[in-house]
């Protein structure tokens, strides 16, 4: 579909995405809709979430299915023209490393001040900062997730609706070893920096999941 674009090219416009073929596919697509994976010394596949691993890119786009049929297809070694090995579980274990991701930022934001965790202290937060993140866990109590998030449709957030922002990815426990505290069920994050990288973040979990419900 088109010769590969690469990066830093001269004359390539500085704030233009990268775009790289995903093997499974065989669909080219920004780098940021793709999950990269390089092959170690020992000839393991190693996901790459950060892009950060020296050695060539594989790319695969960032859904599960998508994964599962590079593995199930033996793409990963066509891909590398050599032998490959390739976890079974590999899939589980992206959908796992993207979740910490997410957490970890949560806990970042924690200890730079910038989150808030408690249901009247996240409610009058949501009240004064239009901006902010609402982050409720799944498990929690429904009724209390809908007051918290009610009535904040039009808010200027970006859920793409015209509403708050708002995540609930994560369970309890999950929420509340992040945050190191106990019974942890709501959150708010201010935004900036940090909150747009959450979001980002979010959103690569969302897609690999292939769901929608619980990115509000």
């Amino acid at each position: 579909m088109g010769q590969l674009a690469t990066l830093a090219r001269p004359g390539k416009a500085a704030d233009e995405t990268p775009v790289r073929r995903c093997i499974a596919t065989g669909d080219t697509m920004p780098v940021d809709g793709l999950l990269r994976f390089v092959v170690g010394p020992e000839g393991q596949l190693c996901p790459d979430l950060g892009r950060e691993l020296p050695g060539r890119g594989i790319w695969v786009g960032g859904r599960r299915e998508l994964v599962e049929r590079a593995v199930k297809k033996r793409l990963f070694a066509r891909a590398a023209r050599s032998a490959v090995t390739v976890a079974e579980d590999l899939a589980e274990q992206i959908e796992g490393q993207l979740q910490r991701r997410c957490l970890a930022l949560l806990g970042l934001a924690r200890r730079a001040g910038q989150l808030t965790v408690g249901y009247e202290k996240v409610r009058a937060l949501l009240t004064a900062e239009p901006s902010a993140i609402a982050v409720t866990a799944h498990d929690g109590s429904l009724r209390g997730r809908q007051k918290l998030l009610s009535g904040l449709q039009g808010e200027g957030g970006d859920d793409g609706k015209g509403g708050r922002r708002g995540v609930t990815h994560f369970a309890i426990e999950e929420l509340s070893l992040a945050l190191g505290g106990e019974n942890v069920v709501h959150a708010a994050l201010r935004a900036g920096g940090l909150a747009d990288r959450f979001m980002g973040e979010c959103r690569r979990l969302e897609d690999f999941r292939h769901e929608t419900a619980r990115l509000a």
